[in-house]
């Protein structure tokens, strides 16, 4: 399985924009699905979107598409989270995860193998 590292969090005003970052090791990053996402304080983990490995599909939560775009760079062993337009809504820890190419359902927490450490995203009034 690959490793995974996450940066780009932090703290911004409403309506602002952030970008994450995962970073991969391991020479089979293009053959992994991966995901973003986030749980605040309370609250179960959540799905924010995932790219397939192959790149040619994405997924979003409801409340995140139109204003949130994941990508990936496999050249990099990254993939990425920008947010665009965020809302106080949208302050919670947020996780990059990682599923070996097969067959499931990218939008639940089971069905990823690595998951990163976690970065805060904290979105002010």
């Amino acid at each position: 399985q690959v490793q995974l590292v996450e940066s780009g969090g932090g703290l911004v005003q409403a309506g602002g924009s952030l970008r994450l970052s995962c970073a991969a090791s391991g020479r089979t990053f293009s053959q992994y699905a991966m995901g973003w996402f986030r749980q605040a304080p309370g609250k179960e983990r959540q799905f924010v979107a995932a790219i397939s490995w192959g790149g040619g599909s994405t997924y979003y939560e409801d409340s995140t598409k139109g204003r949130f775009t994941i990508s990936r760079d496999n050249a990099k062993m990254t993939v990425y989270l920008q947010m665009n337009s965020l809302k106080p809504e949208d302050t919670a820890v947020y996780y990059c995860a990682a599923r070996y190419s097969g067959v499931g359902n990218l939008r639940l927490v089971g069905s990823y193998d690595t998951w990163a450490q976690g970065t805060q995203v904290t979105v002010s009034s």
